[in-house]
């Protein structure tokens, strides 16, 4: 059986039981959800994998269908008994005089004896093509779409709602997504006689597909006049997207159902949003903390002080420690971004800047060197070559 092995992605064997095949999905599922790896596509890909395997493998009927003939099973329109027909035929013979009870029809200029062979490859294409041809024609989930959000380095530390205008086609209203539109003049598909379907002999099998002519519908339309035959238009809406608080730059909001639309009845496809942060001027992000920088003066940084520093939250009082040098960093804890999965934050860090004042005063001058005397060794010691 080629194509995916559903059972090697959810790692269970084929006898696995229907609480074992859950038990798996469901560990796997907490690891890869979209949700726990905001941002990882090979996270997404994974659970679109576990999530195809686990419907295909929990639902007794697809699963044996799929044992039986691999993904060809689990197709539109698959018809089991009909295939298990063709494969007896196969093993009979198939051929002229190899399979009793089926008849053969002479076709002129062929290759094969004067006989026209309908191989493996021709009757699948029938029997498995015409439902991925229906499928196409009817019912498609709508596309994923792109689009990106700026938000201020508040909203994406503390979250918010934010909201957006963003253009995205729409299912024409006039003809409902078909393309054609009812008119006077409608009349029975002389092609399917109204069924929306025509009757296909292949070798030793007659099967239904979509009638070309009226694409199903079993009347003849005139194509729509707004869409064109599209089906389609183009739209624009205004959202209010919920910001989680945490996200950075290249994190990404999915918003369901809020793609491109489906056609035939089918699901919309969802809207991913990619977000940029703008740059603050004071703090700054490594991961989950914050850095910020605060000025203090001599006598703060020699003697301790108790300053207010500011955090996303508010201001917060900071103890200076006596001896404190400049560029000594300080831990705010739990002042940092709240992490993504966790929802746990982070810390901040506050690096000290001793600053001198800006004076040509010269008291102030006379009692910097006064505090010379006391440097008890070479401060430029350790930067000489």
């Amino acid at each position: 059986m080629g194509g995916k092995d559903f059972y090697s992605v959810l790692g269970v064997g084929k006898n696995a039981t229907t609480d074992e095949i859950k038990k798996a999905y469901r560990k796997l599922a907490r690891k890869y959800h979209p949700d726990v790896n905001p941002g990882n596509k090979d996270a997404e890909e994974k659970f679109k994998a576990l999530s195809e395997a686990h419907e295909v493998l929990s639902d007794p009927e697809k699963r044996k269908n799929y044992d039986e003939f691999g993904e060809e099973g689990l197709r539109a329109g698959f018809d089991a008994e009909q295939a298990r027909q063709y494969r007896q035929w196969q093993r009979a013979g198939g051929f002229p005089g190899g399979a009793e009870g089926f008849s053969w029809q002479a076709a002129p200029g062929s290759d094969q004896g004067g006989f026209k062979y309908a191989g493996f490859e021709d009757i699948f294409s029938d029997l498995f093509g015409s439902a991925k041809g229906a499928a196409a024609k009817g019912a498609q989930r709508g596309r994923d779409v792109e689009s990106s959000l700026e938000v201020d380095f508040l909203t994406s530390i503390k979250g918010g709602t934010t909201r957006i205008a963003f253009h995205h086609d729409r299912i024409c209203g006039k003809c409902e997504g078909t393309g054609r539109v009812s008119t006077s003049s409608d009349s029975v598909c002389k092609v399917c006689n109204g069924t929306g379907q025509t009757r296909v002999a292949q070798g030793p099998f007659n099967f239904s597909q979509t009638c070309a002519t009226c694409g199903g519908t079993g009347r003849t339309r005139e194509i729509c006049p707004d869409c064109h035959g599209s089906g389609i238009l183009p739209g624009s809406e205004t959202i209010d997207v919920n910001v989680p608080a945490g996200v950075d730059d290249g994190s990404r909001i999915r918003l369901a159902g809020k793609g491109e639309p489906g056609r035939g009845g089918a699901a919309a496809g969802d809207l991913y949003i990619v977000i940029k942060v703008r740059p603050h001027p004071i703090f700054k992000r490594e991961g989950d903390s914050l850095g910020v920088e605060i000025p203090v003066t001599v006598s703060e940084a020699m003697n301790g002080a108790e300053i207010s520093v500011p955090t996303p939250g508010g201001a917060v009082a900071l103890k200076i420690p006596r001896g404190t040098r400049s560029g000594q960093r300080l831990r705010l804890k739990g002042k940092g971004v709240p992490n993504l999965k966790t929802k746990v934050p982070g810390d901040m860090f506050v690096t000290v800047r001793v600053q001198t004042p800006p004076t040509d005063n010269a008291e102030a001058l006379a009692a910097a060197r006064t505090l010379d005397r006391f440097y008890a060794e070479d401060i430029r010691s350790d930067i000489r070559l």
